[in-house]
């Protein structure tokens, strides 16, 4: 594997050239526009950065506010008319940043048990899942609620228990399929992408996007080995343990020969597309890479060319949707679920205003900064009440509780809700509920072809 050679390679300097610093991506940037301060801005991120390159910055430690607070959204490449890679530039600036800092030794700890040991594994993240129904079925989440042991807890987390998914019992995530046969004629064979917290927190969307792929005429594959995709390592600057991590999901899927690799999360999808960039200083992982990415696709591009789903005659609703910032700018599926909301019967899609611009969730961004992303998501919360909506949809987990989150906030739970598209678009289908039966499996062997 490649290493850079100097500060100036580290840093992407070839590329913080492209930056004519001609301002366009400000009105995209949700931080430029909640601090207005410039160094918040994505051509002062790469100021700062260009001026590290050039030795004008001898601290490297002067960029850790500037770049912590950055959402890694994206939305100013899409704004940007010289074509700056600004999430290259980031990635590499934070992976720099990360390789100097002195951390804490329970910090490290900490870090190194998240990042090696819990989002890689399935098991650890089946646990997280148990241990969740556990605590609301044993009336243990109705006693801290009760208690006021919540508002106690640091990091504002109290806040967000609230705003968790109902958990699903260990005996229905047992019953997860390893092969769903199309409904009907098959028009395509999928692997689908469970995720790390995706699966942990949000398992009956998983099952439910599963139902939705084999009903629109899928044979849907859940691959054995697949880990988590390595996003929050690489938004962290731990890039090597990012890099494991698809070459651990490459190697997987690449065991099954599939027409789509399919995943239903904004952040998740966006990190295994650039997986060919990712190893690109890689010879033996390079071309292997790319073929994988080539094949990822958002849930709502494959139900799309199969023909979208067929939704039921039910009452009229006003719905709004806020895109995924890495589902738009990275992936750049903007058309496919628009169009899926459309065709539902009854539903009226509201667009609301500077539906563009980040909701301030950003993986863990509400955690690590959350007055920050409070700010971003209170200015986000006003342009939904303006549509009149009674549903939020979105596409990405993260997205989906900030969003819960702020109709919290608001006070609004009586009349407003949020759920992922796919939630939605199985509501209106009729089959919300059938993720919690067992599922017809089939042995996946005719699939199976060794490299």
């Amino acid at each position: 594997m490649k290493k850079p050679t100097s500060l100036r390679e580290e840093l992407n300097y070839d590329k913080t050239n492209r930056c004519v610093q001609c301002g366009y991506c400000l009105p995209s940037c949700p931080t430029y526009l909640t601090m207005g301060n410039e160094t918040h801005s994505p051509r002062g991120r790469i100021n700062l950065v260009k001026m590290a390159a050039e030795g004008k910055l001898q601290d490297l430690s002067d960029l850790a506010e500037p770049l912590d607070l950055c959402l890694g959204c994206r939305a100013c490449e899409e704004a940007c008319p010289t074509g700056v890679e600004y999430g290259a530039i980031l990635e590499s600036a934070r992976a720099a940043l990360a390789r100097r800092k002195q951390v804490p030794p329970l910090e490290k700890t900490m870090r190194d048990v998240l990042f090696k040991k819990v989002f890689p594994s399935r098991k650890a993240m089946n646990a997280i899942g148990h241990a969740l129904w556990l605590y609301e079925k044993s009336g243990a989440q109705q006693l801290a609620r009760k208690s006021g042991l919540l508002k106690k807890l640091p990091a504002h987390l109290g806040e967000f228990e609230k705003i968790l998914p109902p958990a699903v019992s260990p005996a229905a995530r047992a019953r997860m399929p390893r092969f769903t046969p199309a409904k009907g004629e098959k028009k395509y064979t999928v692997a689908f992408f469970v995720g790390c917290v995706m699966d942990a927190l949000f398992h009956r969307i998983n099952r439910l996007s599963i139902q939705l792929l084999a009903e629109a005429g899928c044979d849907v594959i859940v691959v054995e080995n697949q880990t988590c995709c390595g996003a929050l390592h690489a938004h962290a600057g731990e890039v090597d343990d990012a890099k494991n991590l698809a070459r651990r999901n490459i190697a997987a899927f690449e065991q099954h020969d599939v027409d789509f690799i399919v995943n239903n999360a904004g952040g998740c999808g966006a990190m295994l597309v650039e997986y060919g960039l990712l190893l690109k200083d890689e010879p033996e992982w390079q071309e292997r890479a790319k073929t994988f990415a080539k094949k990822t696709r958002d849930i709502s591009q494959v139900l799309v060319l199969c023909g979208g789903v067929k939704g039921l005659e039910g009452p009229y609703e006003r719905v709004t949707y806020q895109p995924s910032c890495h589902m738009s700018y990275v992936q750049k599926v903007t058309r496919e679920p628009v169009q899926l909301i459309k065709s539902l019967p009854n539903v009226e899609l509201v667009e609301m205003e500077e539906a563009h611009l980040c909701c301030g969730s950003a993986g863990i961004y509400n955690l690590a900064h959350y007055d920050a992303s409070m700010a971003i998501l209170d200015r986000k919360m006003k342009h939904v009440k303006a549509t009149g909506a009674t549903t939020i949809l979105t596409t990405n987990p993260g997205c989906l509780l900030q969003m819960k989150l702020g109709i919290e906030r608001e006070g609004l739970g009586d009349r407003l809700r949020a759920v992922h598209l796919i939630e939605y678009l199985a509501e209106r289908a009729g089959f919300a509920a059938e993720n919690e039966s067992p599922a017809v499996t089939h042995s996946s062997s005719a699939t199976t072809r060794t490299r």
